[in-house]
């Protein structure tokens, strides 16, 4: 597995919060109880976990995909 990133759309977050519990190694509540993630490139160690937190947001509010580097970026 390769590094991958996450984004949350801020539009659709409602702040259930279940991607910070989940993987408080990739998302944190912001200082209004919405996600923000903590990590630009997720470690393939972490793939895992922000895949399960993606899965499980109510409101798909988190997308992954390549990071910079494996998109040629860096």
């Amino acid at each position: 597995m390769s590094d991958v990133k996450a984004e949350i759309d801020a539009r659709i977050c409602t702040g259930h919060g279940r991607c910070y519990d989940l993987a408080p190694e990739i998302f944190a509540a912001d200082d209004e109880g919405y996600g923000q993630v903590l990590i630009d490139d997720i470690p393939a160690k972490f793939e895992a976990l922000a895949t399960r937190a993606a899965q499980t947001c109510p409101e798909r509010a988190i997308s992954l995909g390549p990071s910079e580097e494996e998109q040629g970026v860096a």
